[in-house]
């Protein structure tokens, strides 16, 4: 991945040297943070340009993901370091990136003090190329990418470019932003999924369990076991099963991308049960915000503060002041307001004096947490 700075020579004569190097400082350190937490590594600063590699040093399943993921990140992490930097500096920043994927040669270059590990081949120099096709505050991708990534994003088609020092024409795409495709096997559904071979017996003690449930008697399953013998298939397998009856499915996952964000499948689940959109305004976002919890019977005064504080959504002080708990209370009052959304969700099932609701953990010896708790009360 190449990512550079717009315009940079008229800013170099529109500031001073001293406040000049704050501000590149400031566009290094925002791309930094977002490149070391979906694991990409920063082989070189170009002055005001930046050279990553995804899958080297260590490689993912994932690195293509990673990298547009990263691209994207970069851009927004830049929309909020902007308003830092125009009341500060009175100057405002914009990126264009490029990727590619492709086979590179990594080995030691330059001789005596200097010497870098650094990536040969066409791969970064068409990166590069790219990157120079982008507009600003935009990530372009190349058709090899976009192959490996396709399902995740949605995109502009930008056609076939005639790229300098490349021989054959490239195809470029444009990303615009994720699908909301959260798994591979999202990703896969629509194309159709092979068989699964043998798994009836686990497969008949999920549906035994789903039984129990219409019968009344709420349940708690969980899979566990190493990574790629098929928990993820399992899960799938149930959801097309339940898929014809009457049921709330709320789904949370974990991601590696958010390994230091707390509750971040919480969060990602109330995010995308309030459908908020990238073009809403803060006002737009905290009247949906609003909205949906107008329907749990919970008091705004309370709860919009708390639930706002975890979903990084700025708030006016005229109308919501900061709430007079200690940290311990608060924490204690986010997880009773994050537990109304799935209780009130389940009251349509109740019977009698029991819950009707199956609860479903995966996990493994490389899940997001050690401890995963699933309450089931007849008496909330």
């Amino acid at each position: 991945m190449f990512c550079d700075l717009v315009d940079s020579t008229s800013l170099s004569g529109q500031l001073d040297p001293e406040d000049l190097r704050q501000v590149v400082r400031a566009y290094q350190t925002t791309c930094a943070e977002v490149i070391q937490r979906f694991g990409g590594h920063i082989a070189q600063y170009l002055g005001d340009g930046l050279l990553v590699y995804f899958g080297y040093p260590q490689a993912h399943e994932d690195d293509a993901q990673r990298a547009v993921r990263a691209g994207l990140g970069i851009i927004e992490a830049m929309e909020t370091r902007n308003a830092y930097l125009e009341q500060h500096c009175k100057v405002r920043l914009a990126v264009r990136l490029g990727i590619h994927t492709g086979l590179v040669v990594v080995g030691e270059m330059g001789s005596g003090a200097r010497r870098e590990q650094l990536a040969l081949g066409e791969t970064p120099n068409l990166a590069a190329r790219l990157e120079g096709l982008a507009t600003p505050n935009t990530v372009v991708i190349s058709a090899a990418t976009w192959s490996l990534v396709r399902e995740y994003f949605t995109y502009d088609d930008l056609g076939t470019h005639v790229l300098k020092g490349i021989a054959i024409p490239v195809q470029a795409h444009r990303v615009l932003r994720e699908s909301g495709v959260q798994s591979r096997l999202d990703a896969a559904v629509p194309g159709g999924l092979t068989p699964l071979v043998g798994r009836e017996h686990e497969v008949e003690q999920l549906r035994e369990h789903w039984q129990h449930v219409q019968d009344g008697m709420g349940q708690v399953v969980i899979l566990s076991g190493e990574a790629g013998i098929g928990k993820s298939r399992l899960v799938q397998v149930l959801k097309d099963y339940v898929a014809p009856a009457p049921h709330t499915r709320l789904e949370c996952r974990g991601s590696p991308y958010y390994q230091n964000t707390a509750l971040y499948p919480v969060t990602d689940l109330l995010q995308r049960a309030l459908r908020w959109q990238p073009e809403d305004t803060p006002h737009e976002k905290l009247c949906k915000l609003e909205t949906t919890l107008s329907r749990y019977s919970l008091l705004l005064a309370e709860a919009v503060p708390l639930l706002a504080s975890l979903v990084a959504l700025a708030l006016p002080d005229d109308r919501y002041p900061p709430l007079p708990l200690t940290p311990q209370r608060q924490r204690q009052k986010t997880l009773e307001t994050l537990l109304a959304y799935p209780l009130h969700k389940s009251r349509p099932w109740w019977h009698s004096s029991q819950v009707r609701r199956l609860c479903l953990l995966r996990c493994s010896s490389n899940c997001w947490s050690k401890q995963m708790v699933c309450r089931c009360s007849s008496k909330s």
